[in-house]
């Protein structure tokens, strides 16, 4: 072990393990819980359904715009205080949600502060695990524990969101996430940054901005589309221009020898790149298909919000079954090929759900295809973050680390947008437009299968993600 963490034991960093994995779970679960609420709150709040899915693609597009940002503040904040301060605003916001007057409030608790909370807290998660765990195999076993946590409370948000919305009221959903934070916070206060923070290192204000800028003008343009299709073009090519500007500011920051936001020499890492485009995938197809099903079940079929969660036991079964084995797997099989045996579950899913739900009108043929897609994304979910992970040294973990959950929450809010607006525009031919909707994260999922074909073999083993670069 090293230094930092050879005054501990192996029970010693599993415990400091256990709030890291709450801490992603909370977070996921904030993603999709909400899916089952649409109904409640749009009736409590006086608004409508588009209220409420902006809502919640707003919260998981703040994410993915400040995860960049949040993670290079670890190295000038410390990566312990940044994880503090995110539990802290995201516990605000919860409180802030539950009391939520009208929409503008709940979009101001839940999509702003939560958002700012995860953006703050997820990097630390990722850079002092594999700053913790050094070895190769107990890293790969420690991110399998923190990304199934994280796809089991994608998976459990409608369920227990169901299950506390028929009982209580949605707005209980945000006191319970409120006290999993002070939990976390409680457990915690053991926890020590492996490295000092470095008060001196320069932040990139002017790269933070356009980045953060350029994520969200993109994502509000596909959400635009159900509304106007001239706005929305306008939007996806101001946004695309603003990212363009801001690899270009990152450029000229490294030519005259100043640090910028994020170092181009991430992308010169082709396993990393190919493994950072199978996370956005994942967590696209994830995320898309709760919001697309969710909805579906509750504006089409009206089902309430227990109704709709418990349709979803299946894809938490799944996801709970596979991160449960993949600690196994990954000591047997390479990492790519679970990659890539995941993706092909996950889209066996998706068919299934094509297929039976179209020709039945029962609920429960919405199981098997859910339980493909939980037991495929909870497959691949933790090999995908381990490739990227240790394909860099440590100095470069607080940039890898914004750069891949940004990534993976930009899929999460480009799904969430995708399907939505979807299945939002077609609800005159709601068959129609669900189909279409799951046919489209089927088509990104092949995108997903294309670059894990393309991810090279490892030449050691399942657990060597270094030498695949």
């Amino acid at each position: 072990m090293s230094a930092a963490v050879s005054a501990g034991t192996a029970a010693g960093l599993r415990r400091t393990l256990v709030p890291l994995a709450l801490a992603q779970f909370i977070c996921s679960f904030a993603g999709s819980n909400m899916n089952v609420m649409i109904n409640d709150i749009s009736r409590d709040l006086d608004t409508t359904v588009q209220g409420v899915q902006v809502a919640i693609t707003l919260f998981l597009l703040v994410m993915a715009a400040l995860m960049i940002p949040g993670g290079k503040l670890t190295d000038r904040l410390g990566r312990k205080r940044c994880f503090t301060m995110g539990l802290a605003i995201y516990g605000v916001g919860a409180i802030l949600s539950a009391v939520a007057p009208s929409l503008g409030v709940l979009i101001l608790g839940n999509s702003i502060l939560e958002g700012v909370g995860t953006a703050l807290l997820i990097p630390p998660v990722y850079i002092l695990t594999t700053m913790m765990f050094t070895d190769i195999k107990e890293r790969a076993r420690a991110f399998g524990v923190i990304s199934g946590m994280g796809g089991i409370g994608a998976a459990t948000g409608p369920l227990l969101g169901g299950l506390i919305t028929s009982a209580i009221t949605w707005r209980a959903a945000f006191v319970f996430q409120a006290l999993v934070i002070a939990v976390i916070i409680w457990l915690s206060r053991n926890v020590r940054d492996p490295v000092p923070a470095d008060p001196t290192r320069p932040f990139d204000i002017v790269g933070a901005v356009l980045s953060a800028v350029g994520l969200i003008v993109l994502v509000m343009g596909i959400l635009a589309a159900d509304n106007s299709l001239l706005l929305s073009l306008v939007l996806l090519v101001a946004g695309g221009a603003i990212l363009f500007g801001f690899f270009a500011w990152v450029r000229a920051r490294e030519r005259a020898h100043k640090e910028p936001l994020l170092s181009t020499s991430l992308f010169r890492n082709r396993v990393s790149n190919l493994a950072l485009v199978t996370q956005n995938v994942q967590w696209l197809i994830l995320m898309g298909t709760s919001i697309v099903v969710s909805a579906y079940l509750q504006v089409v079929r009206h089902y309430n919000a227990i109704q709709t969660g418990v349709i979803f036991t299946a894809a938490t079964l799944g996801i709970l079954v596979s991160s449960l084995a993949v600690g196994r797997l990954v000591r047997r099989f390479a990492q790519r090929s679970l990659i890539l045996a995941g993706f092909i579950v996950t889209l066996a899913g998706i068919a299934l759900l094509l297929a039976l739900v179209k020709h039945s009108p029962s609920p429960w043929a919405f199981s098997p295809g859910l339980l493909l897609i939980g037991l495929g994304v909870g497959t691949m979910l933790t090999p995908s973050v381990n490739v990227v992970q240790s394909a860099f040294p440590e100095q470069q973990q607080g940039e890898i680390s914004g750069l891949s959950r940004s990534v993976s929450n930009l899929g999460s809010s480009l799904g969430t947008a995708i399907g939505s607006t979807i299945l939002i525009t077609g609800l005159t031919q709601p068959i129609s437009a669900y189909a279409f909707a799951m046919i489209a994260l089927g088509v990104v999922g092949l995108g997903g299968v294309a670059a894990t074909i393309m991810l090279p073999r490892e030449k050691k083993g399942p657990s060597t993600a270094p030498e695949m670069a």
